[in-house]
């Protein structure tokens, strides 16, 4: 697909990772990025450097707004739809879930039909999967997920696959797996640990590790999952669904123990039993997306995680400067 001089429409494209990837479209020959965002969670601030380009335009709105959709679909090229209530809250706001996740995906799909967008890039989800049957999942595991996040992903990508088969809308789904960097909050029910052991550590305090710390995950940094976004509108892939990830594994045990000596703290972590059970392993191959869209994560943890750290440093210095 051409970016020159499209219009491209950034549907949350105020939350953490919409911020990075608008701010990577930044860098392509667009004509104009028009960000959707009730900033609920999504943040103007992330946008600070991005909306100095006359390019950009913050609109802020609601995915359940149809009218305001199609207002906003005319003349658009592409869509790229981050918008959704996470896991934290799928599990306390299931119906806001549904209405937000799913309904308010399908009012995307539909008005960007209706205005004969070009292509979709979806944000999915590796909880689609559930618990890993086997490692590394590929995009063929099957749909072995339990929770109510994973079921309204799983409900975005079939719609999708739908409007595909009925009006040959293009699309690509990108399942993350888990995804940190700067900009992060608090909402993500793994990725989070990152920012609960630094604010531990700002109080002298040791970092709580529930469990027995060998939960595994695969961590991306946000900037490699900002520039898979683009590369997937960019490549001739449609009616595809690809893993975003590193391709390693790393245990809970290893994130603190590579914030501890970031950090330089000699605190020693305190165990607790597990409060909730979530998924304990997820690693997804990532041979399809390297194959297809020419994706391969570039920022190692150590590097990720330091970008994190520094990023907390600055934003403190800032509220007490």
């Amino acid at each position: 697909m051409d970016l020159k001089n499209a219009r491209v429409l950034v549907v949350g494209g105020a939350g953490f990772v919409g911020s990075h990837l608008v701010d990577q479209l930044i860098g392509e020959p667009v004509k104009d990025i028009v960000v959707l965002d009730n900033l609920v969670r999504g943040k103007k601030q992330n946008l600070a450097n991005a909306l100095r380009d006359p390019r950009v335009q913050l609109i802020e709105g609601s995915i359940l707004d149809v009218e305001l959709l199609k207002r906003l679909m005319q003349g658009t090229s592409y869509v790229f739809h981050l918008a959704a209530l996470w896991l934290f809250e799928c599990v306390h706001q299931p119906r806001a879930a549904v209405d937000v996740n799913i309904v308010g995906t399908y009012n995307v799909i539909e008005a960007a039909q209706q205005a004969r967008v070009k292509k979709i890039v979806y944000s999915s989800s590796a909880s689609v999967y559930g618990d890993a049957l086997a490692t590394p999942m590929t995009e063929e595991h099957p749909f072995n997920n339990r929770t109510m996040y994973g079921a309204t992903k799983i409900a975005g990508e079939q719609i999708l696959r739908a409007f595909y088969e009925q009006h040959k809308l293009n699309y690509v789904g990108l399942r993350y797996m888990n995804v940190y960097g700067p900009r992060m909050d608090y909402k993500g029910a793994y990725v989070s640990v990152v920012m609960k052991v630094l604010d531990r550590l700002d109080e002298s305090q040791p970092p709580v590790i529930f469990g027995d710390g060998s939960q595994a995950y695969d961590f991306i940094h946000v900037q490699d999952v900002a520039r898979a976004n683009v590369l997937a509108l960019k490549s001739d892939a449609s009616d595809q669904f690809f893993n975003v990830g590193m391709g390693v594994k790393t245990t809970i045990n290893d994130l603190v123990k590579t914030l501890l000596e970031l950090t330089g703290s000699k605190l020693k972590p305190e165990y607790k039993p597990q409060e909730q059970s979530f998924v304990t392993q997820r690693l997804g191959s990532t041979e399809k997306a390297e194959r297809l869209l020419g994706f391969r994560a570039k920022i190692s943890l150590r590097d990720g995680l330091k970008s994190v750290v520094d990023w907390r440093r600055q934003e403190k210095e800032e509220v007490v400067g």
